[in-house]
């Protein structure tokens, strides 16, 4: 199995329109691998403009706000190059698209880095901002995994948002669950078996 980094990529389109997304990258040795599914921003973004930012953040609101509809964040201009990195971002990574492989399900955009730059210190681990990353794919997955599934697994990363979390984890946290109860409340019942 490849190693994939949970990041939050911004792209933009010819006009200039950014677009804010959270995205496992693919290790793939030097290069990153994008593979967005069809149809979406980030694939017609990287169509028109074959330039992406990997921004590495620990603000898990981030996440948790671009699957909740909540995309707008604070940008900032990179010298020569045509997309912006988030401002909350500790690094983040230049990418280039090198080529496409295409797929009718999740076209992959092979990106070489062509630049990494370092703007704030990590300051360690939480176990709270890695439930928050945990309940966004699962959120990012309520369509095809099973309810049974989503409910034992909040119930289990629960523990680590009771222990640890702070203000901006918690705030992440319910904006989260608020979707997954949303869905799951619109989610046709199961027939009886009477």
């Amino acid at each position: 199995m490849p190693m994939i980094r949970e990041v939050i990529v911004t792209t933009a389109n010819a006009a200039g329109d950014v677009h804010i997304a959270p995205f496992g990258l693919i290790a793939s040795g030097e290069d990153w691998i994008i593979a967005p599914f069809r149809p979406s921003t980030t694939l017609a973004n990287l169509q028109e403009v074959p330039f992406a930012v990997a921004n590495y953040v620990d603000d898990v609101r981030i996440f948790a706000g671009c699957l909740t509809g909540r995309r707008e964040w604070p940008l900032l201009p990179l010298e020569a190059f045509p997309v912006p990195r988030l401002e909350a971002a500790l690094a983040h990574g230049e990418l280039e698209v090198l080529r496409v492989e295409d797929d009718p399900q999740r076209p992959r955009f092979i990106c070489r880095v062509l630049r990494r730059v370092h703007h704030a210190p990590f300051e360690g681990l939480n176990r709270a901002k890695a439930a928050v990353l945990e309940l966004a794919v699962l959120a990012s997955r309520l369509d095809f995994l099973p309810r049974e599934k989503i409910e034992r697994e909040i119930a289990y990363l629960q523990v680590a948002i009771e222990k640890t979390a702070g203000p901006e984890e918690m705030q992440a946290w319910s904006w989260l669950m608020e979707k997954i109860a949303a869905h799951f409340a619109l989610a046709p019942k199961p027939m009886s078996q009477a």
